[in-house]
Formats: structure tokens, sequence, C-alpha cells
């Protein structure tokens, strides 16, 4: 039985992480979730917040990233998460943030259909998410 998995953490533009890991825990629609090695096969959506990284299930968090949501594919070897955009924890700033807010906000002001109003909500929750995340880590 192995006692790591693979987690590969992807992005359109690159491959933002790829290494061996002895657990991952995921932001999952329903709730965070841990992936181990030899988990069962899954797929599942994933939500705006972090993913950790861990050597092992004690182990505290070697390596966490902020992500605005996408795809996790989980079988007994690996964990492939596919996101828009993660960023380091460690590298969300309060200017970041209040440039991301003033943007979403301003979406939403000249929001003319459903869907533009959708597309801002959607980004207004993102940096909900990404502000709860730095000051957790903080």
């Amino acid at each position: 039985m192995a006692d790591t998995l693979q987690l590969d953490l992807v992005s359109p533009a690159k491959l933002l992480l790829s290494e061996s890991v002895g657990m991952v825990v995921v932001p999952g629609v329903e709730g965070y979730f841990g992936v181990l090695p030899n988990h069962m096969p899954l797929v599942s959506t994933l939500r705006p917040g972090v993913v950790t990284v861990h050597d092992g299930v004690t182990d505290a968090a070697r390596k966490s990233f902020f992500v605005d949501g996408g795809f996790a594919e989980v079988n007994p070897e690996s964990c492939t998460l596919l996101v828009d955009e993660a960023v380091p924890v460690e590298e969300l700033t309060a200017d970041s943030i209040a440039e991301r807010l003033a943007a979403a906000e301003e979406k939403r002001g000249s929001a003319a259909t459903d869907e533009d109003r959708s597309a801002a909500e959607a980004a207004l929750a993102v940096v909900a998410a990404m502000a709860e995340a730095m000051s957790a880590a903080a």
C-alpha cells in the first residue's frame, strides 16, 4: 500500500504543482474533503477556498493555495486539481484583494443582464473567500 499520492495542481496557463504528498485537503462544493493514498475514485466540483498540502495525516500543512474553484479528479494513486487560478496563500495581500473587490463591485454595478449579474456575484464570492483565506493565514 502506497504512503503517498501524486498531486497535480493545474491551471490553463501552467502546471502549478506536481509532487508526491501524504495528504491534500480540497474545498469541495459540499465542504472540505481530504484525499489520502488509495482514495476511492471521485470527481468533484471545487468552490473557492484553500487547498492544503500535507506530508501526512497528522502533519501541519506545508503548502497552501487559494483556488477560485474548478474540478478535482481523484483515484487511488493521484489527485488532479484543475483550476482557473491558484495563488499561494502567503502571496495574498490586502491591496490585491481590495483591487479585486473594487473590480467585482464595478462589474456588478454595470451588469446589464442576468448572466452579467451572476458573473459579478461569482467574482464577489471569490473575493470574499480570498479575504477569508488571507485572514485565516495571518
